[in-house]
This record gives C-alpha cells, structure tokens and sequence, in this order.
C-alpha cells in the first residue's frame, strides 16, 4: 500500500509541479525563439523588442530554418530577414506575393511538419538583424481581423569569423514578451510548458522527485 501511495503522491506531485500544458500554432525551432508569443506582428507579441538569446552566425552563411506546427491549418509560410531591426512587410491577403522587402523564401508549402527550409542570409555584418517566420492560414476569413497571421521571430548577428549557429551567453527567455493571446477557438498561442518547459523548470521537478523519494524511503527504514 506504500508503493501504491507513493507512486501516487509522486503523480500528484509532478502534475502540480508542470506548468499547464498549451498548445502553438508554429513552433520556431532554429535559429532560438525570441519568444513562443505570436499573434501580434511583426515578431508574434505586442511591443516584442530583441532580447538576449542572440544567434550568431557568418554573413552571407546558408541557414536551416526548422519549426513545427502542432496546430495544423491549411497554409503556407515565410521567412524575411532585416540586417536592422525587424521592419518586416505583410502581406495584402492570403496570396499576395508582391510585399517582397526582405523577403528570403515565400510560399512554403504546409505539409504537416516538421519544417525544415534552407536561406541564405545576407552578406553583411549586423548586430541588430532579425529573422522572422510567418504563418498564412487559409481557414481563417476574413483578412486582416489578426486570427490569420502568425509571427514568430529570432535575434541574430551576423559576425566575421563569428563561428556556427550558437546563441550569446546569456540565454533568453522565450515568451518573456508575453500577450500570448488566445484566438475564438480556444486554443493558446503561447507554448510555454508541458514539452517546451525550460531546463529550469525541468530542474525543478527533478529534485522534487528525488525529495519526495528520500521521504519514502526513510518511512519505509523507519518502518522495518
């Protein structure tokens, strides 16, 4: 009956210790998120300003853009990349493709995911370069009401001699720009939590784990 409760209480313990699990959309996997918020543009939450988790890549370096899509729509996608900031065009409606300023590869098929697109970035230095994913969904009329875009962005710097994709020291904080919002049919577009917890988060339910078994092996000694 004691292993019961403790497999139990561990249960209960970890279920507490999770944060709630929501769902995105798109799910910008490389280069970092600046943050799991897209609803609002250009750079998925309202007022988003570049953070700390920067990218730092060689001008002119061929990019392997991949995401996810854990909510499915019919779609297509697009990424742009501004060696200055992130002034990024939208387009008219569902297929316009003439909005075309910093535009790197545009009509990205949906095909379910996981997404994976090769661009090649500028040939130019630029500490304040941001690359931005974009999701155009056909289900979700009328244009323009902002149930039919989603945005999500990364920091980058592009770098002579600045070596591989590997982010500053510092480490971000994806979602940390919040409004993660929530569109008419319920489903959250932030995806902080269940598999997306941090490392921190994960920590800490470790070692409430590895608590909660020291106190039953010690019930049980005392017991015996």
């Amino acid at each position: 009956m004691l292993r019961f409760s403790g497999v139990f209480a561990a249960g209960a313990l970890v279920a507490v210790l999770l944060p709630s699990t929501a769902a995105a959309h798109i799910a910008l996997t490389n280069p970092a998120v600046r943050t799991t918020a897209q609803k609002t543009g250009p750079c998925g939450a309202a007022g988003s300003v570049r953070g700390t988790n920067v990218t730092v890549l060689e001008p002119g370096t061929m990019l392997e853009v991949r995401w996810t899509e854990p909510i499915n729509h019919p779609s297509h996608y697009r990424i742009s990349f501004d060696t200055d900031g992130q002034d990024f065009t939208v387009p008219l409606d569902f297929m316009d493709f003439t909005q075309t300023e910093n535009v790197l590869l545009d009509n990205i098929a949906d095909g379910g995911g996981p997404y994976t697109s090769m661009v090649q970035l500028p040939n130019v230095e630029c500490e304040n370069c941001t690359l931005q994913l974009i999701q155009m969904m056909y289900d979700k009329a009328p244009y323009g009401d902002g149930n039919d875009i989603y945005f999500q962005c990364a920091d980058i710097a592009l770098r002579s001699g600045g070596g591989g994709a590997s982010p500053d020291a510092g480490g971000g904080n994806p979602g940390q720009d919040g409004d993660a919002g929530v569109d008419p049919g319920g489903e959250s577009d932030n995806i902080s939590g269940g598999c997306s917890a941090t490392a921190g988060e994960g920590s800490w339910i470790v070692l409430a784990i590895g608590a909660f078994g020291v106190m039953v092996r010690r019930r049980r000694s005392k017991r015996a």
